[in-house]
């Protein structure tokens, strides 16, 4: 060291402080993640220009950067709600959800990195109360989810879209209900689902009557036409076409002419 000119150990120190500052104020910010800059010495949380993106920052090192994932992420919750008639209910749920990245510096500002639990969850579950309690257990169980599914997510998407966030999709994965009520839900709707057979078949069984009805008054109007349509000279003549055409056959056979009832003849075979 006492080799080294005196102007090269100033230099040296200066050099070695400034990789120290440069370190120190050297930020990345990783992909799917945006930085809130606060100036300390500037006015605290930057909210009139756009989040430090993804990459290398220098940053002073007396400012601070908040960093967060600005990607679309998945929360899951349990929530205990009531039906209309008072009973527990257990609701599985999970939303998809952003913070809107534009305004991420006023989201910093005004809620804060754990807006979650200050917010998000918060109104998920009140909207969930107040959604699940317009229901009874029976619908919840069956015909409505999709329709709770609906509400919740457009009760939930009304609060915070004044707050920064972006909801995209609240989905419904599970209810469950006490098992004496989901045993009850159950047996009604196997009763109803035989009810709805039953008259199936009973209203099959008149059908078919009514097919079989039809069907017979048209032979008996059919019999009723042709009986009165039908004269003695009428059928002496059909017998006597039928006999000549018989009598035609090479089978062996005797033909009495004007033997049988009204003037028929009689047919005699072999046998």
């Amino acid at each position: 060291m006492d080799k080294l000119p005196k102007i090269g150990i100033p230099v040296i120190i200066g050099i070695i402080l400034l990789i120290i500052l440069i370190a120190k104020s050297a930020i990345t910010i990783d992909s799917g993640e945006a930085g809130v800059l606060y100036r300390t010495f500037g006015g605290g949380v930057v909210t009139d220009e756009p989040p430090l993106g993804e990459g290398f920052h220098i940053v002073a090192p007396w400012n601070k950067v908040f960093v967060y994932e600005v990607r679309r992420q998945e929360i899951f919750e349990k929530m205990k709600v009531l039906s209309s008639n008072g009973l527990d209910i257990q609701l599985d749920a999970s939303a998809w959800y952003m913070p809107r990245y534009e305004d991420l510096g006023k989201l910093h500002q005004e809620i804060g990195e754990n807006y979650l639990q200050r917010i998000l969850l918060p109104t998920i579950r009140s909207a969930a109360r107040s959604v699940v309690g317009r229901y009874t257990p029976e619908q919840l169980y069956s015909s409505k989810r999709d329709a709770i599914q609906r509400e919740i997510f457009e009760e939930t998407k009304k609060i915070v879209d004044d707050q920064y966030l972006v909801l995209d999709e609240i989905l419904v994965r599970d209810v469950t209900l006490p098992p004496t009520i989901k045993d009850a839900i159950e047996r009604k709707l196997r009763q109803e689902q035989e009810s709805l057979e039953y008259e199936f078949r009973l209203e099959k069984a008149s059908k078919e009557a009514q097919k079989q009805r039809i069907e017979a008054q048209g032979k008996a109007d059919a019999n009723t036409i042709l009986s009165a349509s039908l004269t003695d000279k009428i059928l002496q003549d059909k017998g006597i076409e039928a006999t000549m055409k018989l009598s035609e056959s090479q089978n062996s056979k005797v033909i009495v002419i004007g033997s049988g009832d009204s003037g028929l003849p009689i047919i005699l075979g072999d046998q």
